[in-house]
């Protein structure tokens, strides 16, 4: 049956195989918070015409959409959903064990997890209720312009975070890769070993001009690469706990730590404890588990693409994908934050791969880490700029022809605010933290639940689903806004200490 025979047809809003796309086909759907390996049917459409933040097709009903019959399979739906949610943030797992203990952390994980797939289970619902598979067109057909630049807003920010998390990993790991290469004991201050010179250069001479492409044809290769990568850092963090010995040398410790991170060593931990594990902690950098835990499962605009793509589709079956890729992702989560805590206990940096360079050194194993994970997260960065790119264009000059200084422009800009952000923010903490706290909050808690309430007709507001979304919502606002208010509490505390 060709394409226009299959015609068009009404869904109607209770049901549960819902195949259809969205109201148009004048854009493509690679558009990750975590870029997705995702082959779209429209790849070759100019990118920069793809439209992420089109208005709603005023000439059709409201259910009415197209049918495009989905080719993925349920395990490469599952494989693309994976590679969504797994991000830099399983780098940052171990530092938020090690500051609410094991019990705490593995209760925060989980509620976590069930809170983003129930997330999950809205979106999917909206979605089949509203009539669209874009995140910004739900936005705009439940509180209009409102509506689409929140969601906009909220994946730009968290695109933006992850982005500085990943030059956060150049900035972190570049130096030691190169002292390891030029077997260099200590850093005497060569300008090579910076940093932040590091993490420009890599921009201008790297980053730059694979962002400056229209069409990013290795977005699957790189997607499936970076889960790879998080594969083999995680067999190389169990492998290691069992080489490394407690209790350490803390002079050894102390000796390589980069003076941008934050010193986690408690001077009243005695010797006696310091392999001890504990269960529960509260402490000031506790604030800091569940921003870290939000950042680390966002994948939700990602969720509607996937879905779109998948063969035989409908929300039951949607569902059962992201029950297997959460349930992988909390395993895989649940064991690099163990391992990597029971490693170096209350030792453990905010980026953990970091923490193992002030033990082992030049150690090969971790050499190769290294490099996959800067190999992954530098081809990552422009297929992260690449939707943040196509939303700013939408709102700011929608409908306009393609422009090479507009591209260039706006990619520079986007590049320089990040650079900036990694040189002067003094730890990939702060970046987890507040994305975490701010747009994944607004991913996950607060957007699907606002969505659902508004664009779900069928049920009334007193209903069980729709009492739970709202809860949903309440709870989203507590999270956000507590977790901001302890965050910043928590910098102007150090900022003050500082200053005396």
């Amino acid at each position: 049956m060709s394409h226009a025979e299959m015609g068009k047809f009404n869904i109607s809003p209770d049901e549960d195989s819902s195949s259809y796309s969205s109201n148009s086909n004048d854009f493509s759907y690679p558009y990750p918070t975590k870029p997705a390996a995702m082959k779209s049917r429209y790849a070759d459409i100019d990118p920069e015409n793809q439209n992420f933040l089109l208005d709603s097709n005023a000439g059709k009903k409201k259910y009415e959409t197209q049918y495009h019959p989905g080719t993925t399979s349920f395990g490469m739906s599952v494989f693309n959903l994976s590679n969504a949610i797994v991000g830099s943030g399983i780098l940052g797992l171990s530092y938020a064990m090690a500051n609410t203990g094991i019990a705490l952390f593995v209760i925060l994980l989980l509620f976590v997890s069930i809170f983003s797939l129930y997330s999950v289970h809205l979106l999917l619902k909206t979605a089949n209720e509203g009539g669209s598979l874009l995140y910004e067109q739900l936005g705009m057909k439940a509180f209009g312009m409102a509506g689409k630049l929140a969601a906009s807003g909220s994946i730009t920010m968290q695109n933006i975070g992850a982005m500085s998390s990943y030059l956060f990993i150049v900035k972190y790991e570049l130096p030691l890769v190169i002292k390891t290469f030029m077997n260099i004991e200590e850093n005497t201050g060569e300008w090579y070993l910076n940093g932040d010179y590091l993490v420009l250069m890599v921009s201008i001479i790297l980053i730059l001009p694979l962002s400056l492409l229209k069409n990013l044809g290795y977005l699957g290769y790189t997607s499936g690469f970076s889960l790879l990568c998080m594969v083999f850092f995680l067999i190389v963090v169990i492998w290691k706990m069992f080489q490394i010995p407690c209790p350490m040398d803390s002079d050894i410790m102390n000796v390589t730590v980069n003076s941008t991170l934050v010193p986690l060593i408690d001077e009243n931990i005695t010797t006696d404890d310091i392999c001890k594990p504990k269960y529960f902690i509260f402490n000031s950098q506790t604030v800091y588990a569940v921003p870290i835990l939000t950042f680390s499962f966002v994948c939700h605009p990602a969720i509607l693409p996937i879905y779109e793509e998948l063969k035989s589709r409908s929300r039951k079956r949607m569902m059962n994908v992201s029950y297997v890729s959460f349930f992988a992702m909390f395993l895989m989560y649940l064991l690099a934050a163990l391992f990597g805590y029971l490693t170096f206990y209350g030792n453990v940096e905010p980026e953990l791969l970091h923490t193992y360079s002030a033990y082992l050194g030049a150690d090969v194993l971790l050499l190769i880490v290294r490099l996959a994970v800067l190999m992954a997260v530098t081809l990552t960065v422009p297929v992260v700029i690449f939707p943040i790119r196509s939303s700013i264009t939408q709102l700011l000059w929608a409908g306009k022809e393609f422009r090479w200084w507009r591209h260039c422009a706006i990619t520079v800009a986007l590049l320089t605010f990040t650079n900036v952000l990694v040189i002067f923010v003094p730890t990939i903490r702060d970046i987890f933290g507040f994305i975490g706290a701010s747009a994944a909050a607004m991913l996950i808690f607060i957007l699907p639940s606002a969505f659902y309430i508004k664009l779900v007709k069928k049920e009334p507001m007193k209903s069980v689903q729709k009492i739970g979304a709202a809860l949903f919502f309440l709870s989203g606002i507590l999270v956000m806004t507590g977790c901001m208010t302890l965050i910043i509490l928590d910098w102007t505390h150090n900022d003050a200490s500082d200053g005396h």
